[in-house]
């Protein structure tokens, strides 16, 4: 459980993903000490974070392709 802000920073969008979803799975599920639970839960926030650069980067994108047509529309 012990992977580094790094290793998380590098993942890509699909991959940060379905980690988070499998993180919230096994926090919904319980049983977990409290120490296993606050690691999970950091866990799960360095993961929504690298998602939600991958959708602001994706946004931005989007942005700019529809400013381009509009500048084509324009002209």
């Amino acid at each position: 459980m012990s992977e580094s802000a790094g290793e998380t920073a590098t993942l890509g969008y699909e991959q940060a993903r379905d980690q988070l979803v499998e993180v919230v799975k096994r926090l919904e599920a319980g049983g977990l000490s409290l120490e296993q639970s606050l690691e999970l839960w950091e866990k799960g926030e360095r993961l929504a974070k690298v998602c939600e650069r991958h959708l602001e980067g994706a946004r931005e994108r989007i942005e700019a392709a529809l400013s381009s047509v509009e500048d084509d529309d324009t002209e």
